[in-house]
């Protein structure tokens, strides 16, 4: 009997992160549900893995921080076997500030999330994904570097620069059976958002082709078509699912 495949999300307690893990263990991969503060959130998503005859299990750390990464990776493959597939979907605060308000403080804080944190996690993974001759890194990105939204110079730069690393690391690791994707969700309110009000949303599907906003289920799928056999000959790529709103 083949080996079962291992899912590592970060960030999967809540939002596109929960519905990226039950997607993932839908199609009968194990997840590990990775969760920074909120371990309640992250066991009811297990809890709704489980029930439908998915394996998950949860492990607490922050995705920015060596040590924990570290410790992370060590948890996981001791529990449920070597990584498989990577989801970097953790996130942070995405604050609205303008250029002269801006410090380097707040640009770094984009890049913890955006760069350090799939640095981190790659790193660590590769080398089981090598050993095997196979893998899935999945970036989640933002189609607001193609938007470029004013007063978010911080996050639409570490954005960028998620994509450059998922472009390089696909032509590096892809003599290793390892493909490196990004995927790009537009504006998805989740409940990391809040209450988002009518005029909100009308304002932004007033530019969006399909006439509609998207929900989390949709970044899903496209993160579980990526991480499967049938995505066998994509790499470097940056998928957007937003409606079309970036269409160029």
């Amino acid at each position: 009997m083949s080996r079962q495949r291992v899912a590592l999300v970060t960030g999967a307690s809540r939002g596109l992160g929960a519905a990226i893990a039950i997607a993932l263990a839908r199609d009968g991969v194990a997840v590990a549900i990775n969760y920074a503060h909120n371990r309640t959130a992250a066991e009811a998503v297990q809890s709704e893995i489980l029930g439908a005859g998915g394996r998950a299990e949860v492990f607490g750390a922050d995705a920015t921080d060596e040590d924990e990464v570290r410790r992370l990776h060590e948890a996981v493959e001791a529990s449920l076997g070597g990584v498989d597939v990577l989801v970097v979907n953790a996130t942070g605060p995405q604050p609205t500030i303008a250029v002269d308000a801006l410090t380097w403080r707040d640009v770094l804080d984009q890049l913890e999330f955006f760069v350090k944190s799939p640095l981190l996690l790659t790193q660590r993974v590769v080398p089981g994904m090598r050993a095997r001759g196979w893998g899935r890194i999945v970036n989640i990105g933002s189609e607001v570097f193609e938007l470029g939204n004013a007063d978010a110079s911080a996050y639409v730069a570490a954005k960028g620069a998620q994509l450059g690393l998922t472009r390089s690391w696909a032509r590096e690791f892809g003599p290793d059976g390892i493909t490196v994707n990004l995927v790009a969700p537009g504006f998805i309110p989740t409940d990391r958002h809040g209450d988002v009000s009518d005029t909100t949303r009308a304002s932004y599907t007033e530019s969006v082709p399909l006439g509609h906003m998207g929900q989390a289920s949709d970044v899903a799928e496209a993160v579980a078509f990526l991480a499967s056999e049938r995505a066998s000959y994509v790499t470097g790529q940056r998928i957007a699912v937003n409606g079309g709103k970036t269409i160029g």
